[in-house]
C-alpha cells in the first residue's frame, strides 16, 4: 500500500515508480515540524526535466494571454527555468517580499485547513511534480502549480492580502457557509480571469501553471459576469477542464469587490 493514494484515472496511478517518489517526497512534508528551513526535496533528473518543459512551454503562453499585472509580477519573482526551486529558497523570497511563507504538505488538504493557514501567512505547498506522461495539466496540485501559479503573485502585497482575508473569512466560517469561500477562491486566485483593453486575460494560479488550460480558458472557456453571489453558488471540480468562468473588470476590480465580499463575510 502507497502512503499517497491516488485516484485510479491518475496518469501515475499504475506507475510504481513515480508512486514511491510521491511517498519519499511526501514524508517530508510528515516530518517538518514547521521551524527552519524546509528540507529540499531529492528531485531526480527526469523530474527536473518535466520542470523544464512545463516551464519553455508556459513562458510564451503568459506572454500572450496573462494579465498584464500578471506577467509584471512573474517578472519581479523570476523562478529557474533550468531546475525545480527548492521550497525554502522561494519561502524566504516570499516572506521578504510580502510577509508569506511556504509550509510543505503531502498532498491535497481539507479546504478549511488550506484557507485558514493563510490568515497565519502561511501557503501550504506541495513539493512533487506531476506524472512526466501528462506534463500539460494535473487534476491535483503540484509543484509547478504552487510555484509558477501561486508564488509570484504571493509576492504581489495585494494578492498577499486578499490571501489573508481568504483566511480571515475561513475561520469564521460554519461548516455549512465555508464552501461559499471555497469557490470564491477557486473562481479568483485559482482559476480567475479580468478583461483588460477589451481582451479577456488569465489570472488564477490554476491557468498560470497549465499548458493545457490557459489558452482554453481565455479564448474557448463559456464567460460570466463577475458576480461574487453567483460564483459563491457554482460548484466546480478539481479534476477536471473548467467548463465556466467569471471575468473580472480588471485585477483591481476582482481585488476590491472580492476583498469587500470576504470582509462582510458573517460565516
Amino acid at each position: 500500500m502507497f502512503h499517497v493514494q491516488l485516484d485510479p484515472d491518475h496518469p501515475g496511478f499504475h506507475d510504481r515508480s513515480y508512486r514511491a517518489r510521491r511517498d519519499d517526497i511526501a514524508r517530508i512534508a510528515d516530518r517538518y515540524a514547521g521551524d527552519g528551513a524546509i528540507p529540499d526535496a531529492p528531485y531526480t533528473a527526469a523530474e527536473h526535466a518535466v520542470w523544464r518543459t512545463v516551464t519553455t512551454a508556459l513562458a510564451p503562453l503568459h506572454r500572450r494571454f496573462a494579465a498584464r499585472e500578471v506577467q509584471a509580477m512573474l517578472e519581479r519573482f523570476p523562478l529557474p527555468t533550468g531546475h525545480i526551486p527548492q521550497l525554502a529558497g522561494v519561502s524566504t523570497r516570499l516572506r521578504a517580499a510580502s510577509g508569506i511563507r511556504l509550509r510543505p504538505v503531502a498532498g491535497l488538504i481539507a479546504a478549511r485547513e488550506f484557507l485558514a493557514a493563510l490568515a497565519a501567512d502561511t501557503f501550504l505547498s506541495t513539493q512533487y511534480i506531476r506524472h512526466a506522461s501528462r506534463p500539460w495539466y494535473t487534476p491535483e496540485p503540484d509543484v509547478i502549480h504552487e510555484l509558477v501559479g501561486h508564488a509570484a503573485t504571493l509576492a504581489d502585497p495585494r494578492v498577499a492580502a486578499l490571501n489573508r482575508r481568504f483566511g480571515r473569512a475561513a475561520l469564521r466560517a460554519s461548516e455549512a457557509a465555508l464552501p461559499a469561500i471555497e469557490r470564491v477562491y477557486w473562481f479568483t486566485l485559482e482559476f480567475g480571469l479580468v478583461r483588460e483593453a477589451g481582451e479577456v486575460r488569465a489570472f488564477g494560479a490554476g491557468l498560470l501553471s497549465s499548458v493545457e488550460e490557459i489558452e482554453r480558458a481565455v479564448l474557448h472557456t463559456e464567460h460570466r459576469a463577475f458576480d461574487l453571489d453567483a460564483i459563491a453558488a457554482t460548484e466546480y471540480s478539481p479534476a477536471d477542464l473548467q467548463p465556466r468562468l467569471f471575468v473580472a473588470h480588471g485585477v483591481e476590480d476582482m481585488f476590491n469587490k472580492t476583498s469587500a465580499w470576504l470582509d462582510g463575510f458573517a460565516g
